[in-house]
């Protein structure tokens, strides 16, 4: 389930960064206005990594479930 989330998440980012991307390669190549055609691709790429690398608020509650759980549970093979 969480794969089909962060790939809905990943296409509406992606819907927003595309376009910036595309004005800013215009601006670079067909233009040559070099500073706000790298601004704008900059600015694609930071979108599109910072919403794979942030973390929700909803990450962060699974995180620490999982990190309690293996803290508190213990594997078989450690008893014997």
């Amino acid at each position: 389930m969480a794969g089909i989330l962060d790939t809905i998440k990943l296409a509406g980012s992606l819907v927003l960064a595309i376009p910036a991307a595309l004005a800013g390669l215009e601006f670079l190549l067909v233009r040559g206005e070099t500073l706000t055609g790298s601004v704008l691709v900059g600015l694609a790429v930071a979108l599109v990594v910072a919403q794979q690398r942030l973390s929700s608020p909803t990450d962060v509650k699974g995180a620490v479930a999982k990190r309690i759980t293996s803290a508190v549970t213990t594997d078989s093979d450690d008893e014997e």
